[in-house]
């Protein structure tokens, strides 16, 4: 039980799904370096002991260690900067060749101007490397175009993993005589069950209400699984001259339809983001949380109460795919100017040894398949349904996921759940001006 306190500690020192802002960066880049990598988020080179827990967190100074002990005589350095303008302080970092390798969840975009190295010449001439290492859909999910390219190529590789998912109160179910969520529920599902739960609690009298997604910066991403799960797709297309936008389908008009009824089972604060203050806490109030990421664990954990918030699948096709891929990969710098030990990184970062380092010290969740056999993994029984998560969603990841016509769809969405524009007036103002963004860049 010692490792197992550890990882809640871990989890509560860092959730990789989000991207809270911060203001400064770890550490600068040395001209003494050998190789640089530029992380982002929470991480620290020094050791750090959790607020809430008590418990350390070995910092990235023992990482630095280890591979310096693989390589001699090499200096490597991380630069460890925030979540909040990452896009626009990795171009800048790449123009002025401060790093030689990024995690860059952003992927697709730098590609397309042809600022990272392609991956591919690296692997195939690598005979002890195996793409195998990895688990299912990871490598294929991050795959994208790059300037010159005809098909999706490797441009970068997993380095953290992330999984969207359903996570509900069994208690609350319980106390309102609702059968359990299914291990794969649909849409109908979710809403006639959220509709079931809202309203004064049979048992203990207070106020309940039936499900929750926050009314802030992942509604699109939650209207697009909504739209999977009745069967429609985002559009096709990867290149940005090549991608047709369906934010107008009849399947989004369903979802869209289907998050301004669930809008009647929330608080009415989930518009600005609020009102889910008790959820994961014993004193909760709301049955389901869906678009749910892994930073959840470390809650559940903390209050022993993993066997309460069950976790299962968000929505899926006909096919078993639904949901935004996310998480983050590491690719090399166009500029780096030493890409061979960059590529090195990569391979280390796919390391058991790093890997574990990543999600026992900092609860980072794997994306290797080892991982599954770990005890510290075992533990966590909720981890199960999240590594299944991240294997079941759409690859290759949108396109437009980090980019203007998701907040676009994003805005006229919130319109919808104010109530201050209609269904059909927000989808086709979605897709006319993300079609006009893409076409006049």
């Amino acid at each position: 039980m010692k490792r197992l306190s550890t990882l809640v500690a871990a989890c509560s020192l860092v959730m990789l799904a989000s991207c809270a802002p911060q203001t400064e960066t770890e550490s600068a880049p040395s001209e003494n370096a050998d190789l640089t990598v530029a992380m982002i988020g929470d991480f620290k080179m020094q050791d750090t002991t959790d607020p809430i827990t008590g418990q350390k967190a070995t910092g990235f100074h023992a990482a630095k260690a280890e591979f310096e002990r693989l390589h001699p005589g090499v200096t490597i350095e991380f630069i460890i900067m925030p979540w909040s303008n990452y896009v626009a302080n990795t171009q800048a970092m790449i123009a002025g060749s401060q790093a030689d390798v990024y995690q860059m969840p952003g992927v697709n975009d730098f590609a397309a101007q042809g600022l990272v190295e392609p991956l591919e010449p690296f692997i195939e001439e690598d005979d002890d490397f195996d793409l195998g290492v990895y688990n299912d859909n990871l490598v294929e999910g991050w795959k994208v175009f790059g300037p010159d390219d005809d098909t999706p190529q490797i441009y970068s590789l997993p380095v953290l993993g992330d999984g969207r998912f359903i996570q509900y109160d069994k208690l609350l179910f319980e106390q309102w005589g609702v059968e359990p969520l299914s291990d794969y529920p649909t849409v109908e599902e979710v809403i006639d069950k959220a509709k079931q739960m809202t309203g004064e609690n049979p048992v203990t009298g207070e106020q309940n209400y039936g499900i929750y997604f926050p009314g802030t910066n992942d509604t699109a991403l939650t209207l697009a699984n909504l739209m999977e799960g009745f069967g429609g797709e985002w559009g096709t297309g990867q290149r940005w001259e090549d991608i047709e936008l369906h934010f107008d389908s009849p399947e989004m008009k369903q979802a869209l339809e289907a998050m301004v009824e669930l809008a009647d089972y929330m608080p009415k604060s989930f518009i600005n983001g609020q009102g889910n203050e008790r959820w994961l806490t014993p004193s909760n109030n709301i049955a389901i949380g869906i678009n749910q990421g892994n930073g959840n664990l470390k809650t559940i954990y903390a209050q022993s109460l993993q066997d309460r918030f069950p976790i299962v699948q968000n929505f899926k096709n006909e096919n078993g795919v639904g949901g935004m891929f996310s998480g983050s990969p590491l690719a090399i710098g166009k500029t780096s100017k030493n890409k061979d030990l960059a590529w090195e990184f990569i391979k280390f970062s796919a390391s058991e040894y790093f890997q574990r380092f990543l999600w026992e010290e900092w609860g980072a969740t794997p994306v290797i398949k080892q991982a599954a056999e770990w005890e510290s993994i075992q533990e966590m029984e909720l981890m199960e349904p999240v590594l299944e998560a991240m294997t079941n969603a759409v690859t290759p990841r949108y396109p437009w996921a980090s980019s203007q016509p998701r907040y676009i769809l994003q805005a006229k969405t919130e319109g919808a759940l104010t109530g201050t524009m209609s269904v059909e007036q927000a989808l086709e103002e979605a897709q006319q001006e993300s079609v006009e963004w893409i076409e006049g860049r």
